[in-house]
């Protein structure tokens, strides 16, 4: 047994060492390989080495270049500056001394340039807002250079501002009469013949027209002034040259017919009322219908009556008077207290239909200034929660309810003054009616009472 397990170590031996050397012999190769490869890269760096070495040095040589070059340049920009210096300095010595001569020669004529310029400016303003420049326009430009001019002005430019002032003088004295276009308020353009009245008023065919600056456009006012206004100026117009007549003329150039534009009409000033004045006014047009209606019937009666006077033996129940003789001839019979007592009956039957609408006539002029009142209180209610909402820094805000305020005061006032009047006629008359019933009732009843005696 022992020598048995002796060979199977020996074996064992054996096989390992023969492992052991093919290893050992196959690294050598390997490590062979490696070595070969990176003596050959040692020699390819070298050589890419030794090549950047010599683009360097090439590079380093024209850099070098470069430098010297700029050197020089720098050198030569020096040199041109101390040069540039020096001749700046002289230049600004011999303006100097040029501008010092220039005063000299100028002398007076200095102030003549500030005066001349200050002159062309205070009238470049005047022009172009003048209505002169409506018909003739383009006159500000000349001026305009001149107010701009840097050296003296010439002869001719002293001329031109001379020409500019004495035809703004010349032309605000007269009236004349030119072809223009006349922009529209809706936006369009129509060539119109405009008169033009000194360097106040614009007029047409149209009405008061106004200038605009600014767009260098007339256009008529958004709002024509009264009447009376506008017919002067068609007077004007019509009438032929070296004539006279009178004008309404705005010596303010317009701002007064701008103002006259933002002039409530009596239209607005109704209807700033509100509520209130329409109910005020809807009293007064029924009062005037009643006061129509029952003056008609009034004067109808009457004649009827006055008719009837002419024939007291025969009645005629189209009147009062009619049927009261009516009720005499019905009852003739009676003694004079009964028939007393039915004339009055008749009477009164007939008073309500006589004086029908005038007590609802006397109650509507009663009650208008009271609405006045109520419209005050209310436009006042509203002036008051508007202060509280916005303060009082915009006189605006509360122009609408104090103008409400004024506005049915004014119109109850106003409806209350013709009611009453139309009252007191319309009473009147159906008095004068009654009078003639009474009358004519205790006339028969005088003749009635002497028969009897009789």
């Amino acid at each position: 047994m022992k020598k048995l397990f002796k060979g199977l170590a020996v074996a064992t031996v054996l096989s390992v060492s023969a492992g052991a050397a093919l290893n050992a012999h196959a690294d050598t190769a390997a490590l062979d390989k490696i070595l070969e490869q990176v003596k050959q890269d040692r020699i390819s760096s070298g050589k890419i080495n030794k090549q950047r070495e010599q683009e360097f040095l090439s590079a380093r040589a024209d850099k070098q270049a470069l430098l010297k070059k700029a050197q020089r340049e720098l050198a030569a920009e020096e040199a041109r500056g101390d040069r540039l210096k020096k001749q700046y300095a002289q230049n600004e010595a011999t303006l100097a001394s040029k501008e010092a001569e220039l005063e000299t020669a100028k002398g007076t004529l200095g102030e003549m340039f500030g005066v001349v310029r200050r002159a062309a400016s205070e009238t470049i303003g005047s022009i172009e807002a003048s209505l002169v420049s409506a018909e003739k326009p383009g006159r500000e430009e000349v001026l305009r250079s001149l107010a701009a001019a840097k050296e003296l002005p010439t002869t001719r430019e002293l001329e031109e501002l001379w020409i500019g002032l004495q035809t703004e003088m010349t032309e605000s004295a007269k009236v004349s009469s030119f072809e223009t276009t006349v922009a529209q308020l809706d936006g369009s353009e129509v060539n119109a013949k405009v008169t033009r009245i000194g360097n106040f008023n614009l007029i047409s065919d149209q009405g008061y027209l106004i200038y605009h600056p600014e767009t260098k456009q007339i256009q008529p006012l958004g709002r024509q002034p009264d009447g009376y206004v506008l017919s002067s100026a068609e007077a004007l117009r019509a009438t032929p040259a070296g004539s006279y007549t009178g004008f309404y003329t705005d010596i303010t150039r317009g701002s007064i017919l701008r103002l006259n534009t933002q002039k409530a009409t009596h239209e607005e000033r109704f209807h700033q009322g509100g509520t209130v004045g329409y109910l005020i006014a809807v009293l007064l047009v029924i009062g005037f219908i009643i006061a129509i209606i029952r003056l008609a019937d009034l004067t109808l009666t009457t004649g009827k009556i006055r008719s009837q006077l002419k024939n007291l033996n025969t009645p005629n129940e189209n009147n009062p008077l009619g049927r009261i003789l009516k009720v005499y001839q019905d009852n003739k019979s009676e003694d004079v207290e009964n028939l007393e007592l039915k004339l009055d009956e008749a009477i009164l039957r007939e008073t309500p239909r006589i004086e029908a609408g005038v007590n609802i006539i006397k109650i509507f002029a009663a009650i208008a200034p009271l609405m006045g009142l109520l419209g005050t209180v209310v436009g006042m209610i509203e002036t008051f929660q508007q202060i509280t909402l916005f303060g009082t820094g915009d006189p605006k805000i509360m122009a609408g309810s104090i103008s409400m305020a004024l506005v049915t005061t004014a119109l109850g006032l106003i409806a209350a003054l013709p009611l009453i009047l139309v009252h007191a006629i319309v009473a009147s008359r159906s008095k004068s009616v009654l009078h003639i019933l009474d009358e004519q009732s205790a006339g028969i009843i005088a003749a009635h009472a002497e028969k009897e005696k009789a």
